[in-house]
């Protein structure tokens, strides 16, 4: 016989509660492990905000004012290259 529906998304539920509970209860004992995530979560934070503004500016905001234009100039550039790399 096919279980109901309710069972099914209860034994969902429980299995959810219980890997809930088991990742709750392990950073809850942590010691030095809240130390080494803290320092991941600022290196991540370090390349995702602070290297993205330094490597990666906004060109096209800064040379064009309008979507209008940056579309234009993207639409250029893109038809121009494959021009020039198609034999």
């Amino acid at each position: 016989m096919i279980p109901p529906i309710r069972g099914i998304a209860a034994s969902f539920s429980s299995f959810a509660g219980k890997v809930w509970s088991l990742y709750y209860d392990g950073f809850r004992s942590m010691t030095i492990g809240k130390t080494l995530w803290a320092i991941i979560l600022v290196k991540l934070f370090l390349f995702f905000v602070v290297i993205k503004f330094l490597f990666f500016p906004n060109i096209l905001k800064r040379d064009f004012d309008t979507d209008e234009e940056r579309a234009d100039h993207v639409r250029h550039e893109l038809l121009d290259n494959s021009r020039k790399s198609s034999p």
